[in-house]
């Protein structure tokens, strides 16, 4: 049961990230970019909650896997 939470998991932070890098390319994070020279907050929440979600996933399956 816990490799298909993990799995599940893992691809909700796939999407997550792919949404943070699709967010950091947008006309609002490019304003962001210009004045302060860092991307825009929501893209680097989106991008740092799809990585916690990938490492969390990971290790749910991988101790699924072990059981």
């Amino acid at each position: 049961m816990r490799i298909p939470l993990g799995l599940i998991i893992g691809l909700i932070g796939v999407v997550l990230f792919v949404f943070g890098v699709a967010a950091s390319e947008s006309v609002g994070s490019s304003f962001s970019k210009f004045f302060t020279g860092e991307p825009s907050d929501r893209s680097i929440w989106l991008m740092l909650g799809g990585i916690v979600a990938i490492i969390v996933g990971a290790g749910i399956g991988w101790r699924g896997s072990r059981t």
